[in-house]
């Protein structure tokens, strides 16, 4: 079976063009974002992984998925756009992107929130979740992508 081509993380809100290392919008990297087009279905999938896995363990720091059947046909009958191919905690977040602040009862939609965050409205919480995966592939970047200056002095 042909797997379907990545689709651009692209949400719109780009901020690589302001000098960001990392894309606040997509969490691509600035060097990402600027070939994406050029990358090889490899590439991108390489790149989609590593979004997802990332983006499921912000969300599953905080959520958990009870039902992910519900889940998913809440989606559905939604009419949202989520990335089936990844797993159910970046469905949940699509979810709350969408209407965070439409959901009473977390339970209707197949995931309930972390005692440690019962207190926050989901919207507040989306934001939480949606810094952590900023911060996250900021520090990957910096980890993995960043080319030390070995002539700067700093770090003798």
């Amino acid at each position: 079976m042909l797997k379907p081509p990545v689709k651009t993380p692209c949400i719109g809100v780009c901020s690589t063009g302001i000098g960001d290392s990392v894309c606040r919008g997509c969490k691509r990297f600035a060097h990402e974002v600027i070939d994406w087009n050029s990358y090889t279905p490899e590439q991108k999938d390489i790149v989609d992984r590593r979004l997802g896995d990332f983006l499921s363990r912000c969300v599953s720091n905080k959520l958990r998925v009870t039902d992910r059947a519900l889940l998913q046909w809440q989606l559905q009958v939604q009419q949202l756009s989520y990335a089936a191919h990844h797993d159910e905690y970046c469905w949940v977040y699509s979810l709350i992107k969408a209407g965070a602040s439409q959901i009473d009862c977390p339970a209707d939609y197949g995931f309930e929130v972390d005692l440690a965050f019962r207190g926050l409205p989901l919207a507040q919480l989306r934001e939480l979740i949606d810094r952590e995966f900023y911060v996250l592939s900021q520090a990957h970047y910096d980890r993995y992508m960043l080319v030390p200056d070995l002539f700067s002095g700093q770090g003798e």
